[in-house]
């Protein structure tokens, strides 16, 4: 479910037209609604109410300062997997003590970063992060709280590119090492076992995958605390996917996932978190773009919008299917033709869809990609030297710009010509 509805023949964000905004702020530009994000974290949070818990956004979803301030004010946590992510949670008012660090290469500033200014856990990914971590904190009188992610060898069944629980994937350690490395860490002086931590993948329409995978963290749950390990918390990752088409079958619902969890480790008494990005943050946004030209090829028929890949890379790079509709809603029954939905960027990559089936539309007229708050304008770049779009947040009626578009001087001002060549 999202806010994004038409509303007397024009696409509205909750209350707020879209094209009003188009005409004021320029296109293309994302426009995310707080009513889907509330609505989408409180679903989580319910699925867990069983027992203590914290919900942590995966920053890496949707990093704006603003959507992470809708959610810190809900009570989420924040999963970082970076020195900038991190201090991006910090701004948006989130307390050390609901971040916690993932990532596969911390850089030892990035963890002196964190434990100075607070974090829950560090979610540590081998064993010479381990021995880093330690000394890091080790020099500065500090002890980190960690849980070892260990690779449980569980297909996702989703996109090769975002799996990351099968044995050749570069996360985590293998679970078949995970005593051996747990025992390590207990010796060293700078770090403290708290729990144990395992993401699988992003995108998952299964719960077969994170069963599977549970199962055999409630299996090393047992076995570490046998070993002498105070597990208290479990890190049960996210990944959980979202419909990006609305004639697909939905996904599971959060309150499924929340009964697997309780139903394969809620007998083990440790606090649980979750990790999820997506399906908080992805059907809260969209990407609003206008047609430039509509081009007639030999046998194909070209949509040429102002969006390109490099403001959303999503079909490019995975080749993802975003629903494009028209901001002035078609009239029932309305003829549709085939078209091949294109942007500017000069590649041939630089390519949305294939013959998608549209309604008629016509230069000047406005169209959104739906779903595209996931991984679209944390991933965008400015390729072609094409300035970042903005970012928008409505609220009710309410209506903000939360990142301007860079004017081009601004752009270009951030190179330097050094002085042998002024």
């Amino acid at each position: 479910m999202d806010h994004f509805l038409y509303r007397d023949g024009r696409l509205h964000a909750e209350d707020v037209d879209l094209s009003q905004v188009a005409a004021e702020v320029g296109t293309p530009f994302y426009c995310y609604s707080t009513a889907t994000l509330t609505r989408h974290f409180q679903l989580f949070d319910d699925a867990l109410s069983w027992g203590p818990h914290l919900v942590c956004f995966a920053v890496k979803s949707a990093s704006n300062v603003a959507l992470l301030r809708v959610l810190a004010r809900l009570g989420a946590g924040m999963d970082v997997v970076s020195g900038g992510e991190y201090l991006r949670a910090t701004a948006a008012g989130v307390p050390g003590e609901r971040i916690v660090f993932s990532g596969v290469g911390k850089t030892r500033e990035e963890m002196r970063l964190a434990l100075e200014g607070g974090v829950r856990q560090i979610n540590v990914e081998s064993e010479p992060e381990l021995a880093a971590l330690s000394e890091v904190a080790a020099l500065m009188g500090a002890v980190a709280p960690i849980a070892l992610r260990v690779n449980p060898d569980v297909d996702a069944r989703t996109h090769e590119k975002i799996a990351t629980g099968r044995k050749e994937d570069k996360f985590g350690v293998p679970l078949s090492r995970a005593r051996e490395i747990y025992a390590e860490a207990a010796r060293l002086p700078g770090v403290e076992v708290v729990g144990i931590d395992v993401h699988i993948g992003s995108q998952l329409t299964d719960l077969a995958p994170f069963e599977a995978a549970y199962l055999k963290v409630a299996e090393l749950t047992r076995a570490l605390r046998a070993d002498g390990h105070d597990i208290r918390r479990l890190d049960l990752g996210g990944g959980l996917g979202i419909p990006y088409t609305r004639s697909n079958e939905p996904p599971p619902l959060p309150a499924d996932y929340g009964a697997l969890i309780e139903r394969t480790v809620g007998d083990l008494g440790c606090e649980i978190e979750i990790e999820p990005g997506r399906l908080i943050s992805g059907n809260a946004g969209i990407l609003v773009s206008r047609v430039v030209y509509v081009k007639e090829g030999e046998g194909r028929r070209f949509l040429i919008l102002d969006a390109g890949m490099n403001d959303l890379i999503r079909p490019a790079m995975y080749g993802a299917h975003h629903d494009i509709v028209p901001l002035a809603e078609p009239a029932p029954g309305a003829e549709t033709r085939e078209h091949d939905v294109v942007g500017p960027v000069c590649e041939s990559g630089d390519t949305f869809a294939r013959a998608r089936a549209l309604p008629p539309l016509a230069e000047g007229d406005l169209v959104a990609f739906r779903s595209a708050g996931a991984y679209g304008a944390v991933m965008s770049s400015e390729y072609n030297s094409r300035p970042l779009v903005p970012e928008v947040l409505v609220d009710g009626h309410h209506v903000a710009v939360i990142r301007p578009r860079p004017t081009f001087d601004e752009m270009i001002g951030r190179d330097t010509i050094p002085p042998w060549l002024a």
